[in-house]
């Protein structure tokens, strides 16, 4: 799998659905989020033809519990001893100690729910029964909250954004001007928008406003989705201007 270069020291590792982003400090990789079950070959892959290697890989940091996020954890994390970060509300369920909550399809838009239909149909799940499948079981070392810092990109702090899930995660990294939002904030044909498949879509559109903000008062440059393009110049301002569409 080819990854991408946003930046010198830090790139995107497509998937099928959603990405990962992999940065680089040094000799040492910090991997947010790592692709849905049976990725990690080709997460080793990209991070090998970046430039770097695997053993290299310091620190795994979860968004949230989806599968499509944290599928790849717990084989990477064993391989690598890789120390993984999840917010403490995730973080029962991304060991297996807790039930998978399911989306709020019921109050999703119509198209929303084709949404849901179309990607998980292959799986037999649908917006009128949408129990997702969990990803393997993997420990978490580092349970976070609003407002801790992780030791990578000159400091990243934890950004509490529950609604796509209670324990939903964003990073700030205002050394490099860079944001990473998750599931939280979406890039919909080359225009940001607030996440689907949500718990509760009230606090994730609340959520989404908020990062606009923060991003835009930072001056962030780089803005690195949980799905589609990461902007990669004047992101914050791109955020601002897409905030008030939404209510």
């Amino acid at each position: 799998m080819e990854p991408q270069t946003v930046r010198p020291f830090l790139h995107v590792i497509p998937f099928p659905v959603g990405q990962a982003y992999l940065w680089r400090d040094g000799d040492a990789l910090t991997l947010v989020d790592t692709g849905p079950p049976g990725s990690t070959d080709a997460v080793e892959d990209a991070i090998r033809r970046s430039g770097a290697e695997p053993t290299a890989l310091r620190r795994i940091v979860l968004t949230h519990f989806h599968p499509d996020h944290a599928g790849s954890a717990a084989e990477l994390a064993t391989r690598h001893g890789a120390e993984v970060v999840a917010h403490r509300a995730d973080a029962p369920i991304v060991r297996g100690e807790a039930p998978s909550p399911p989306p709020d399809m019921a109050g999703a838009p119509e198209w929303e729910r084709a949404l849901f239909d179309q990607v998980h149909a292959p799986l037999g799940i649908t917006a009128d029964a949408p129990k997702l499948s969990l990803a393997p079981p993997c420990r978490v070392d580092l349970e976070v909250d609003e407002g801790d810092v992780l030791d990578f990109g000159g400091g990243a702090t934890v950004l509490s954004v529950p609604g796509h899930t209670e324990g939903s995660i964003a990073l700030l990294l205002p050394d490099q001007r860079t944001l990473f939002t998750g599931d939280t904030v979406a890039q919909v044909e080359d225009s940001p928008a607030p996440g689907v498949f949500n718990q509760d879509r009230g606090r994730t559109v609340a959520a989404f406003r908020r990062l606009c903000a923060l991003s835009a008062r930072e001056k962030v440059e780089t803005v690195c989705f949980g799905h589609g393009a990461p902007l990669t110049t004047g992101g914050g301002e791109t955020l601002a201007r897409t905030a008030a569409t939404y209510s």
